[in-house]
């Protein structure tokens, strides 16, 4: 008999199994090998296992379910090929600063030294730098440990992936199991600083908000609001932002920023105090010469990365939870009322285009904002549709849009099928550029099996347009030819099929309502292919 006060025992598996239960990471996000099986045995039957049938899709959908749960999600890839197969998108999820845990299969331990088949040389220096942290354990008994410890670093502020190689003999080994802890993420900001951001905005005579992604991801979107109206602030949408933290149909919102340092300046001009709250400022695309600010402004900056802060090039930043920020914020006296600034002119309705031409983009988009629930939710992939989407296409509510922040394709269309996962009952709209489908097309497959209730729009204008566009910034002259940018015969609908979805295409104007308004409709997965110009 054992001594009454021996520690438990039990095998590794059940301790990391225990563990995602009590994190809340019942679902595995994965595309298995031969080394990752053993950690499903005995798999237990309250969790789920999604799959993937392509390691960049696997991580698409757990970085979707992660930001719409606001939880880290479980990610297990194989080895090393399938952690290379993943890396776009393990990019993606750390731009987009989305909690993941990775877990990476590993040849087992009494091989390594003979350089088998499938281990990885060097598996946690293989996804960095775009991991917060990775390590292989160097005893099975500390896979438990390491797993904690993942999850706590992806949690922390600026949350994003990291990585765990695990041995595939680990599993079996006998440990004990680790305690939950509770572990602090939010952090206050400094008072003194803060002060000085309030005085700054109380003083302002036309003070401008500029919005990021991190409003939406720390469940700020409601505070945002709240601080803008009491400073009658015009707001913006930072550039390349993967949320939205703003309504933008209220009479305050501004427009969005592009990712051009001049064109920035312009915009923001005629404002004294410029606060960027949750984004970068500023994210720039392409060379940009002349000052970072209007002549007169002065910048500050709530931000929960120290990264960003330490290159932000002037002004005040202040590191910190973005809600706890903006709660200090509005806490304070409220400032002498202000005159609102003027409101942006009301969208001009678009008119239809003449039968028997592809239909316009931007006309597309004004129909789909008619014929959606203003609750439904976004998920966008389709670059060269950015602008007439932010023009005609307005996102009304929080958590109801993502897109990649890392520019990277192959994000959005399987991120989809995590949102849908993660949000029940939810209409899902994927909007997808036909080139930015083919990164990922095998999504389609798990939204089928899953009967998931998403729409995916596919923009199919057969080129890649967002490069042809560009190209003129690189000395292009206008309408020339782009090597490598035709996207000739593809066909969405027939791949839908072959994926187990219905699809349908639809070219004329006078059916697209029709078809957009049934699609949203149904209870499962469908694929709408639209002919744009």
């Amino acid at each position: 008999m054992p001594p009454a006060d021996a520690a438990e025992r039990i095998s590794v598996r059940e301790a990391v199994h225990r563990l995602m239960r009590q994190f809340g990471m019942t679902t595995v996000f994965g595309n298995p090998g031969s080394t990752e099986l053993p950690l499903f045995l005995d798999f237990p039957p309250d969790f789920r296992y999604v799959l993937g049938l392509q390691e960049a899709v696997v991580v698409g959908m757990a970085d979707g379910h992660a930001q719409a749960t606001r939880n880290a999600a479980f990610v297990n890839l194989h080895s090393a090929a399938g952690v290379g197969h993943a890396m776009g998108n393990i990019f993606t999820a750390f731009k987009n600063r989305t909690p993941l845990v990775v877990t990476a299969g590993q040849q087992a331990r009494s091989i390594l030294p003979f350089d088998p088949f499938l281990h990885s040389a060097q598996a946690t220096e293989l996804p960095k730098p775009y991991v917060k942290w990775s390590i292989e354990p160097a005893r099975a008994e500390d896979v438990p440990l390491a797993i904690a410890r993942a999850y706590h670093v992806a949690m922390s502020p600026p949350c994003g992936p990291v990585l765990v190689s695990i041995p595939a003999d680990d599993w079996n080994v006998l440990t004990e199991p680790v305690p939950v802890r509770q572990v602090s993420q939010r952090l206050r900001p400094d008072p003194a600083l803060l002060a000085s951001v309030g005085d700054l905005l109380d003083a302002s005579a036309r003070p401008a908000f500029v919005i990021g992604a991190a409003v939406d991801r720390d469940g700020a979107w409601d505070a945002a609001l709240a601080l803008a109206e009491r400073h009658q602030a015009r707001v913006f949408a930072a550039p390349m932002s993967g949320r939205c933290g703003f309504p933008e149909d209220h009479p305050l919102f501004a427009g969005h920023l592009p990712a051009m340092r001049e064109r920035i300046v312009a915009l923001l001009a005629g404002h004294d105090a410029i606060l960027a709250i949750g984004a970068p400022a500023f994210t720039y695309h392409v060379e940009g010469n002349g000052p970072h600010l209007p002549p007169g402004a002065t910048l500050a900056q709530l931000i929960d990365d120290p990264a960003t802060a330490a290159w932000t090039p002037q002004g005040t930043s202040v590191v910190c939870s973005i809600g706890l920020g903006l709660a200090d914020l509005l806490a304070r006296p409220a400032p002498a009322p202000r005159q609102p600034p003027a409101a942006r002119p009301p969208r001009a309705r678009l008119a239809p285009p003449p039968a028997g031409e592809r239909l316009p983009v931007a006309w597309v988009l004004q129909t789909l904002a008619e014929v959606r629930a203003p609750d439904s939710i976004v998920v966008e992939e389709a670059p060269s549709a950015r602008a007439p989407m932010q023009a005609h296409l307005p996102m009304l509510h929080s958590g109801t849009f993502y897109t990649m922040c890392s520019g990277g394709l192959g994000h959005s269309l399987p991120a989809a099928v995590g949102v849908a996962l993660a949000q029940p009952g939810a209409r899902v709209i994927a909007l997808i550029g036909d080139g930015s489908a083919m990164y990922a097309i095998q999504a389609l497959w798990s939204a089928a099996q899953l009967r998931l209730p998403i729409t995916v729009l596919i923009l199919n204008n057969r080129r890649y347009a967002a490069l042809q566009d560009f190209a003129p910034v690189f000395g292009y002259p206008p309408g020339a030819e782009v090597a490598g940018t035709a996207l000739p015969d593809l066909d969405f609908v027939a791949l839908a099929a072959g994926h187990g979805m219905p699809g349908v295409r639809v070219g004329q104007a006078d059916r697209l309502a029709d078809v957009l308004a049934s699609a949203l409709q149904s209870t499962g997965p469908v694929l709408v292919e639209i002919e744009v110009a």
